[in-house]
């Protein structure tokens, strides 16, 4: 009897996340995989007819243009349930509708999630059943503890995916293919070489409706405590065994338990600000204080810059700077490591030789080498050039690789229970001395790069 999901349970499948992300991904990875059979459930606190559920099924496939006899039969064997997941009978009677391993996916808000959780406790889930949620995971290091152990009351550490799509399984593999597979590349990936390591991720949109959430989470912990901590410990890792959930995960989380403030001081390490009045990409935003929803007492920012270092032999005294910011100038999803310079450059050669950079671009994946040669002109000249290279971009979008690891049973892209209360852990520091203003909230431009004194990485 096999014990790998094939019912995907959809808990808030009637919501945003499932209809704009969610069902298109499947749709897509059905589609793509026709001889995968999932049978899916949706449940939301709307009341739905099978039928109605069906359409809206439907239509969200429509957006990834899915279609052949994979999806016709997961279409015509899907249904809905309005219930409430935090009563005990509600969710036995959906999951007594699962022809197969159910995966309990927590389309939810987290604190609808975890009270579901508690209501499952008197539930004798079937063997293999996986529980995948989203970010966050707690709101800081005490409650991630206290959710894992609830987690653990119910299913095996190994089958709770904890999502984070923002590094699919493609963009990960890509990482260390570059890394690992390259003899002139890994000996480089030290403390030796390296002077410092940038990971931007910089956006042109605004709130765009979010104040609901992100008035109450702002960059820092949006993105810095979540996504880009993870980036960061998929670049720093040591050279795991095998490429497979054990390994990758102990790799990552190794790097975590090192991380910490730069220098210990948030103070000097971290910067925030938010956005006023002005125009991107063509669209004209109000000031932050003035979007839909937004209380400006919050102190929420916009945009904000970290600095952490990795205290172990590989990294030790390299600084490691983690930005993110919205309504900026300049879209730029990347990893920017800059080389130190070279030991020495022979008397007699002209112009800069400015260290090496390298530049790993995020979805799409790309990367570039900035080096020195000689110009084209007199020899003598050092000049710049800059080699490209594009990587596979994967065969499925992100959430479609996340959902093909979830009824795969395989964990490696989930964040493991361990590694998300380090995340909290890591940037507490800096969210209790922005708590007490310790760290000036500044303000920059929509449309600009950032408050004019802020050193901008990678620049």
């Amino acid at each position: 009897m096999t014990t790998t999901p094939s019912t995907l349970i959809l808990l808030g499948g009637s919501g945003d996340l499932s209809s704009r992300l969610l069902l298109p991904a499947l749709g897509q990875l059905v589609m793509q995989q026709p001889k995968r059979q999932v049978q899916l459930i949706g449940v939301g606190s709307d009341e739905m007819s099978d039928d109605d559920w069906r359409d809206l099924v439907r239509s969200s496939f429509s957006t990834t243009d899915a279609s052949g006899e994979g999806v016709d039969a997961l279409l015509a064997g899907t249904s809905y349930f309005a219930a409430d997941v935090t009563k005990v009978d509600d969710i036995k009677k959906v999951l007594d509708a699962a022809s197969g391993v159910p995966a309990l996916y927590f389309a939810l808000p987290p604190s609808v999630t975890l009270k579901a959780c508690q209501a499952m406790e008197s539930i004798d889930l079937p063997d293999g059943t996986v529980l995948a949620m989203e970010k966050p995971f707690g709101v800081d290091e005490d409650s991630a503890r206290n959710l894992n152990e609830q987690l653990l009351k119910l299913v095996p550490e190994e089958s709770v995916h904890r999502v984070d799509h923002f590094l699919g399984h493609a963009t990960v593999l890509n990482l260390l293919g570059l890394r690992f597979a390259n003899r002139i590349v890994e000996p480089l990936w030290t403390a030796e070489h390296i002077d410092s390591v940038e990971i931007v991720y910089d956006e042109q949109l605004g709130l765009e409706g979010r104040a609901g959430y992100y008035d109450n989470a702002g960059a820092l912990v949006d993105m810095i405590q979540s996504h880009l901590l993870q980036v960061l410990s998929v670049f720093a890792m040591e050279p795991p065994a095998t490429i497979d959930a054990v390994d990758l995960r102990d790799a990552k989380a190794a790097v975590l338990r090192a991380t910490r403030v730069y220098g210990g001081d948030p103070t000097t390490a971290s910067h925030r600000a938010r956005y006023t009045a002005g125009t991107v990409a063509g669209r004209t935003f109000p000031s932050y204080v003035d979007e839909k929803g937004v209380d400006p007492s919050h102190n929420t920012e916009t945009l904000a810059q970290v600095t952490f270092e990795v205290d172990n032999w590989r990294w030790a005294g390299v600084p490691f700077t983690l930005r993110s910011g919205k309504a900026i100038g300049t879209r730029r999803r990347e990893i920017v490591v800059t080389f130190k310079s070279a030991q020495h450059v022979p008397g007699g050669f002209k112009g800069s030789a400015d260290p090496d950079v390298l530049r790993i671009a995020l979805a799409p994946d790309e990367m570039s080498l900035e080096i020195n040669i000689n110009g084209p002109g007199d020899p003598h000249v050092l000049d710049r050039a800059t080699l490209e290279a594009e990587f596979g971009p994967g065969e499925l979008k992100a959430y479609g690789e996340v959902l093909e690891s979830i009824l795969d049973g395989d964990p490696s892209l989930s964040v493991r229970g361990d590694s998300a209360v380090q995340m909290w852990r890591i940037v507490a520091p800096v969210i209790e001395a922005w708590k007490k203003d310790e760290v000036p909230l500044q303000e920059y431009e929509t449309g600009s790069e950032g408050p004019a004194d802020w050193t901008v990485p990678g620049r």
